[in-house]
This record gives structure tokens, sequence and C-alpha cells, in this order.
């Protein structure tokens, strides 16, 4: 049995690849070629990578992993709703700002991020919290591809799977963490709901549906969560740095949907799932293909 209907399937997939190729167009905006080795734009609004050497990137960013995990852990005890809703809404506003600033002028990017994360977090609806789920990674991924290379991002990737296999499957955290952005009428990742009648409620009524601890037999959505999307996008930004971006690239994130395709197909409803291990392999094999097109 399918986890969720073919449709619904074949939506998150295509917002799984919408997602990587807005975020990949963010990504090269902001990479100059003219000297001939690859280097970086400012970001806007004074952002700036981490002063980090790309052979430690992995390390700086599992470290930030872990110290927010840890964070959103502490605000579930004290059951600190509105204090993950404000982090949640300037993370918004910052990612979105310097996705939009790779299209538009970055005032007007960051006006437009502001209203829509304000509608995000305070006002949702499905059609903006997904719309801007697209490009919420795009805009993360400028921030740290500066920071990774080929070895870093794949123990990056290595890293996470093992991380997520043990969330999700052994200590469990992963899904209470699930259950408490839904508490708080905020999920970081793609939400898509599964009949008319969940279409015509708010997210916020909706995501009262969310039963994580005994999970319904036929859950009223289907979720993708926010670093199934990014880490993938990581690692096609940074194969992205090192070769341009050629139409050989895109083998890279369709394998990676691929084996998401094949997650979503084989899982069963009502049963959660790591994804980033199968992620992480689709991702890898299409870097394996993508080097073997490319003449290595």
């Amino acid at each position: 049995m399918m986890k969720h209907s073919f449709q619904i399937t074949l939506v998150l997939v295509c917002m799984f690849l919408l997602a990587q190729f807005i975020g990949l167009s963010v990504i090269e905006h902001y990479i100059d070629r003219t000297s001939g080795v690859p280097t970086y734009n400012a970001l806007p609004y004074g952002l700036e990578p981490p002063p980090i050497d790309e052979n430690y990137g992995w390390i700086f960013i599992t470290v930030g992993v872990l110290i927010g995990t840890g964070l959103v852990l502490v605000l579930m005890k004290f059951r600190r709703f509105n204090v993950w809703r404000v982090w949640f809404f300037l993370s918004a506003l910052m990612t979105m700002g310097v996705a939009f600033s790779a299209f538009i002028n970055q005032w007007i990017a960051i006006v437009l991020a502001g209203i829509l994360s304000f509608f995000k977090v305070f006002r949702p609806n499905f059609i903006i919290h997904n719309v801007t789920e697209l490009f919420i990674y795009g805009g993360l991924a400028a921030i740290f591809v500066p920071i990774l290379n080929i070895f870093s991002v794949v123990i990056l990737l290595l890293l996470i799977s093992v991380y997520d296999a043990y969330a999700v499957w052994k200590s469990k955290h992963m899904v209470s963490m699930a259950k408490f952005q839904a508490e708080s009428k905020i999920f970081a990742g793609f939400l898509i709901p599964k009949s008319e009648k969940v279409v015509k409620e708010s997210p916020k009524k909706s995501l009262k549906r969310i039963k994580i601890a005994v999970p319904e037999k036929t859950p009223a959505y289907a979720l993708l969560g926010g670093g199934d999307v990014a880490f993938p996008l990581l690692f096609a930004g940074v194969v992205l740095k090192s070769t341009g971006f050629v139409p050989l690239l895109f083998v890279i994130p369709i394998c990676t949907a691929i084996a998401l395709l094949g997650l979503l197909y084989f899982g069963e409803q009502g049963k959660f799932y790591p994804a980033m291990p199968f992620l992480s392999a689709g991702t890898f094999i299409g870097y394996f293909i993508f080097l073997f097109m490319n003449g290595f």
C-alpha cells in the first residue's frame, strides 16, 4: 500500500523538484565566474556566509543542527509556542529575502518576504505555506553552499542520514518535534491536504488533526520535512559551484526525486520513515551518473 495516493505522491515529488530547481537558480545568482574561479557575490542586507573553511563546513552545520534541535526540544518542554513562531518568522523572512533578491531588487524582496512570512506564520493557508517553502531552501542554501566542498557535503549527508534514522526509529524525538510543530500551527516543510474537506480548512485547524503519537490510518495531510528538501539542495548546490549551471546537473535532483518517489510508493500509511537515508542514496547515485555522463 502506498503511503499516499498516487496524485498526492506526485504533487509532493513535483514540489520537491521545483524547490530544487528554484534553489539552484538562486545559488547560481550568487556565484561569480568571471575570473574563472568561482567567487561569491555579496548576499543582501549585510549577510555573510560563516567564515569557515570548506573542508570543515560539515562540522559547523552539524553542530548547528544539533544546537537547533536542542533549542526546539527546550521550547517543547516549556511549551513556548510563541518563541517558535517568532523564530520561524525571522528565519522565513531572512531566507526568502535572500532568495527573492536573486530575481528582484533587494528592498522589494524584503518587503515581499515580510508580507509572506507574516501570512505564513500568523494567517496561514495552504497556498502561501507551500509557495513560500519553494523559495526558503534556496535562500538557505545560498548562505551555506560557500562553506562546503564535495568532501564536506558528502560527510554532512552521511551524518544527517544516520541522525535522521536514529531520531525517527530509535529516540523518536523527530516525531515529537513534528507534533510540537503541529501544535504550534507551523510546519517546516511541504504540507499537502488529502481531501477537499481539508483544503477548505485553515492550516491551523488542519494541523490540529495531526496524531503523531498514534498515527491515523488515513491521515488528512501529506508531509515532507524541510530538511529533506534542504540537504539534497546543498549537495546539488556544491556541485553547481564547481561545474556551472549545466543541463547535466539536473540529473542529481531528478535521481533524488526518484528516491523520494520510491519511499512514498513503498511506504505504508500511518508509519513514519526517515527520508534522508533514501534521499542521500538517490543524491549520490545522481552524482555518480553526473560524473559518468560528464566524463569524470
